[in-house]
């Protein structure tokens, strides 16, 4: 079976890379390496996603759900420092370099750890959930994301996602309205939705 980003312990060699990025106003920079998601550049649909973002007026932690090496959950943590960012992910290199990255932007209102999707996730009140989902895993992985982020948002809170329309956009859209009436198209760019679903 082919290896992929999601991954717990990829074997491909590590080959380290530093790149700065501007996201929201604040100048980053991160370490990013072999066998991780999108690890040359900040992928088009996170950058979207965190463009798009605005955090409900709700109390609460944020969580970004497959964070990766770090960009969106190290920027809404940059945003607002007052917040505490949980970050989870499957990929054990993944994890290390967004620890990394947290350090090098001084950035310390976050908790980074394994977790396969949110079995390891032990609160159980988010204000916002975020995810790129991990679409390689499949629907029904996706799906369960949807399901158990939702039931861990306060009342008011929110669930953000970005997908594009040929990856399941649609169905996306339609699950979410199986758990709530109050899903919207935040922003549509180059085939990308970003969904927002409200408690």
């Amino acid at each position: 079976m082919s290896e992929h980003y999601y991954s717990r312990n990829p074997s491909v060699e590590s080959n380290q890379q530093n790149f700065n990025y501007t996201l929201r106003g604040h100048s980053l920079r991160f370490t990013t390496d072999q066998g991780v998601f999108s690890k040359g550049d900040i992928d088009f649909g996170s950058r979207l996603l965190i463009d798009s973002i605005h955090l409900a007026d709700v109390e609460g932690r944020i969580l970004d759900v497959g964070c990766g090496y770090g960009p969106i959950g190290l920027t809404m943590a940059k945003e607002y420092p007052d917040r505490i960012v949980d970050m989870v992910d499957v990929n054990e290199r993944a994890l290390s370099l967004a620890e990394k990255n947290a350090q090098s932007n001084d950035i310390t209102n976050v908790e980074i750890y394994y977790s396969n999707a949110l079995q390891n996730v032990e609160q159980s009140s988010y204000a916002m959930i975020i995810t790129n989902p991990p679409i390689r895993a499949g629907k029904k992985v996706v799906h369960e994301i949807f399901e158990e982020g939702f039931s861990r948002l306060v009342k008011g809170g929110e669930l953000w996602i970005v997908i594009q329309k040929k990856q399941g956009a649609p169905s996306a859209i339609e699950k979410l309205k199986t758990l709530t009436e109050d899903v919207e198209i935040v922003m549509k760019s180059k085939g990308y939705f970003i969904i927002k679903a409200r408690r």
